[in-house]
């Protein structure tokens, strides 16, 4: 518990929760740490560097399967108490474990407990650079147009801010009035120099657009869209944080990062979940009597588990498979099972 100083009396110290259920707490966020302020603490929003922008108003909230999930993930204690020190501090989540333990679905739960809107996604590939995910310019559509118009004096030249589009996490280093959630998928994927590339953005919370940061004074304030669809205003050509975004990486360990990137994550290793667990998921997917008749797949689910590596997917879907419709006979059963259960890599 921590101490309200305003009224004397003692508040929860988790914001974030881990029961599916939203709730408001993301506005009793203490102040962050002074190396972590990125805008005055007195901004009231109005200036020009903090102008704040907009979702579209078909994306206010995450897409239904993504609540689905949210709603039903169940996080251990260890996993609760590592997102709210990431949250007090500021700092991005390296999150790792087998597949299927949740690491993505880490980002959907605290998205949505917290009303923080849709997940801003990143999924990393080796041909991933760290100018992709800030911004990308149109330079040719650009031109095309501007060479059009020459022909048509009487009309206006297009607005560059047409041709830019921010990145994943170029919006969400936007001026939000709260952050923002980032998941930056698999970037254990990446090439060996991305995790240093992205070093200076963690620690400074703001990025240049170069196409912008030129031009004359008349045109510093450019509306650009985000990655999600909605506005932005920027301004002098500097995208900076008001608070620095909710940032999950997720890491399947094929490879280390450098000690320097490490430095700033919190590490988060999310092991596979225990028998109670997983009843407490599959109640929260399918009902509380998904597994009355199914206590022999849990069975079975965790046997292959201690041979090979499975997913809770796998788990639900069988299940999912027994209660729905037409139920199969139990020959089906079993090959289903076979199918369904197969390890997902080399047994132990």
């Amino acid at each position: 518990m921590s101490e309200d100083r305003s009224t004397g009396t003692k508040e929860p110290w988790h914001i974030y929760q881990g029961t599916g259920a939203t709730h408001d707490r993301i506005s009793s966020l203490p102040e962050p740490p002074p190396w972590r302020r990125f805008a005055p603490s007195d901004d009231a929003g109005d200036g020009p560097s903090t102008l704040t922008p907009t979702l579209p108003a078909t994306v206010t909230g995450a897409a239904p399967a993504a609540m689905t999930r949210a709603r039903a993930y169940r996080p251990d204690p260890e996993v609760v108490d590592t997102v709210n020190a990431a949250l007090y501090l500021r700092r991005p989540l390296l999150v790792t474990g087998k597949p299927g333990t949740g690491k993505t679905t880490l980002a959907s739960s605290v998205a949505f407990e917290l009303g923080l809107g849709p997940t801003l996604t990143w999924a990393v590939t080796s041909r991933s650079t760290l100018a992709d995910a800030l911004y990308r310019y149109d330079a040719i559509g650009r031109l095309q147009e501007v060479n059009l118009k020459r022909d048509r004096p009487d009309d206006q030249i297009p607005e560059i801010g047409r041709y830019l589009r921010l990145g994943p996490l170029g919006t969400a280093l936007l001026p939000w009035r709260l952050p923002r959630v980032l998941l930056i998928d698999e970037l254990d994927k990446s090439d060996i120099d991305l995790p240093n590339d992205l070093l200076n953005v963690f620690e400074e919370g703001e990025f240049e657009i170069k196409e912008l940061a030129r031009l004359p004074e008349d045109q510093s304030r450019v509306t650009i869209r985000t990655h999600d669809g909605g506005e932005g205003v920027v301004e002098r050509g500097r995208v900076r944080c008001r608070a620095f975004p909710i940032v999950v990486i997720t890491s399947n360990g094929e490879r280390e990062f450098p000690p320097a990137f490490r430095r700033r994550c919190l590490p988060l290793a999310i092991e596979p979940p225990s028998a109670e667990k997983l009843r407490l998921i599959v109640a929260a997917q399918l009902g509380d009597d998904a597994l009355a008749e199914n206590d022999r797949l849990l069975d079975a689910f965790l046997t292959t588990r201690d041979v090979g590596d499975v997913s809770t997917d796998q788990l639900l879907n069988l299940v999912f498979l027994t209660i729905a419709g037409r139920r199969p006979s139990p020959e089906i059963r079993e090959r289903l099972q076979e199918v369904l259960l197969h390890p997902l890599g080399p047994t132990r």
